[in-house]
Order: structure tokens, then C-alpha cells, then sequence
């Protein structure tokens, strides 16, 4: 297997999507597109990156962790860094005030489980990490790149009405009753480590990496330029804006013509 070589990009319709997205994508005619995204290589079967475009608000829905998963199902921690929005674009993450399990299910059913969220306005640079248990829903509006868990398992609480599955019981066993944390909050601003975590490390560089990045990633990692281009020092692949390499050492990519890219590895 090569050394450096650049993922398949999957494109996902989503009713909440979008017909039109920014470059350098290209939505198919016709679709709405929710998510464009990198299939874990062998390398790094536990971490998932993907881009999210809303039109729509999502479903308002909690992950579990490894410890509250039962069989068959997998924990789920993520985090999203946004890459634009639109003025009014917000998340709602938590609960503004404290919450019993049985408000939650009785707001979920009635539909006023949107006021009892915490919404946060949303902008560039913003990064928020999302704890397993962390009930949230993404507004309308964003661009985001999302890290996540390998893992699909999702519980929703509401969908607005939308002819989908929902999971109260599930929902409600893991979901935590409590205010967003603050320390999970942070800015592009706040130094280039945005995630150091027990699942993941995400981290934004501009052009070249330092000593103490390449320290930091000593085994694979996965590479995604927001602008600019990253190349293997052999030749043997390279990725653009809106690509993904999977490269075994950080040492065996050349950012001559980075700008500004992400970092990703498993902790």
C-alpha cells in the first residue's frame, strides 16, 4: 500500500442540503447535497472527516459514547470547525437550562425541545467539540468541516415533522440533561491545536508545519487543504482543496504549496 495517496471523496444527498455549493465543490444536478466525505482507511479506521452544507435546520439527536453504546451500536464524540456561514447561522448544543429525562421526552414529543436548546451563533473560525451524550442540532446555513468517531450510530430526538425514524428511547438513556461546556468552545484564534482529545487530534497549520507539529503526528494521519495544495515528497499523490490524503508519515508530504490545512489523527 502506497506510503501517501488521496481518499475517495463520497457525495451524499440530504433534504437539508444544498443545490449549490461553495468551491471547490460541485453539487450533481438536480440533488441537494448534505455531505461530502472520506471513507477511515486502514490506517485510521476510527476517525471520520466530512464536510456538511445546510439549507435546513438537521434533526435535533445525541450520540452515545463507547461506555452508554449497547451491542452493535458505537460511541460517537465530534467536533466542527466552521468554514462559513450565513449571518443568523447557529447551533444549538445542550440545554440552556438543566434538564430531567422526563422534560426532554415530553419536549421532543410536543415539539418545544427547541426552545429548551442552547443556540450559539455560528462563524468562521468557530470550533465546537460535541461529548457523546451533547444534545444538538445544526442550523441552516453553515459550512463545516465535521471529525468525528467512526461511527454512524445516531439517536433522534425531533425532526421538525420530517418523515424520519425517531429513537426517544434511546435517545433519552444517554442523552445528558446540562448546559453546553464552555472549555468545549474555541476559535482558530485560540492557537493552531483546535481538538486534543481522547478520541482525536485536529489541528489547522498555515503553510508549512513546525517542529512541534511533526512531533505531534508520528505515525498516520489524514490531510485536508482548505486552500492551497499538499503533495507526497515522492510524487506519488497529492490533494487540493476539498481532498483528503492518508499518509503514514507526516515527513513523506511536502507543504510547499500549503496555505491552510487540517491535520487529523486518532489519539
Amino acid at each position: 500500500m502506497s506510503e501517501v495517496r488521496r481518499l475517495q471523496t463520497r457525495i451524499v444527498a440530504k433534504v437539508w442540503g444544498r443545490d449549490e455549493l461553495p468551491a471547490p465543490f460541485k453539487a450533481p444536478s438536480g440533488e441537494r447535497i448534505g455531505e461530502i466525505w472520506f471513507e477511515p482507511p486502514p490506517e485510521l479506521p476510527q476517525v471520520l472527516v466530512k464536510y456538511l452544507f445546510t439549507s435546513e435546520k438537521l434533526s435535533v439527536q445525541v450520540h452515545p459514547s463507547d461506555e452508554t453504546a449497547w451491542e452493535g451500536e458505537a460511541g460517537k464524540e465530534e467536533c466542527w470547525l466552521v468554514l462559513d456561514a450565513e449571518p443568523d447561522a447557529r447551533l444549538a448544543i445542550g440545554f440552556s437550562d438543566p434538564i430531567t429525562p422526563a422534560e426532554i421526552g415530553a419536549a421532543a414529543q410536543d415539539g418545544t425541545i427547541e426552545s429548551r436548546l442552547a443556540w450559539f451563533n455560528a462563524r468562521p473560525g468557530d470550533l465546537f467539540y460535541i461529548p457523546a451524550g451533547t444534545v444538538h442540532a445544526i442550523g441552516s446555513g453553515l459550512s463545516l468541516v465535521e471529525v468525528q468517531q467512526a461511527s454512524d450510530t445516531t439517536f433522534r430526538l425531533y425532526d421538525y415533522g420530517r418523515p424520519r425514524e425517531l429513537h426517544l428511547d434511546r435517545a433519552l438513556a444517554v442523552s445528558r440533561g446540562a448546559p453546553y461546556g464552555p472549555e468545549h468552545r474555541r476559535s482558530i484564534a485560540d492557537g493552531s491545536v483546535l481538538v486534543d482529545g481522547p478520541h482525536f487530534r485536529l489541528e489547522r497549520i498555515e503553510g508549512a508545519p513546525d517542529a512541534l507539529t511533526l512531533a505531534a503526528y508520528p505515525g498516520a494521519l489524514l490531510v485536508l487543504p482548505l486552500g492551497g495544495k499538499v503533495t507526497a515528497r515522492d510524487g506519488s499523490a497529492c490533494a487540493d482543496a476539498g481532498e483528503c490524503l492518508v499518509s503514514s508519515r507526516i515527513d513523506s508530504l511536502d507543504f510547499g504549496e500549503a496555505e491552510v490545512t487540517l491535520l487529523v489523527r486518532s489519539s
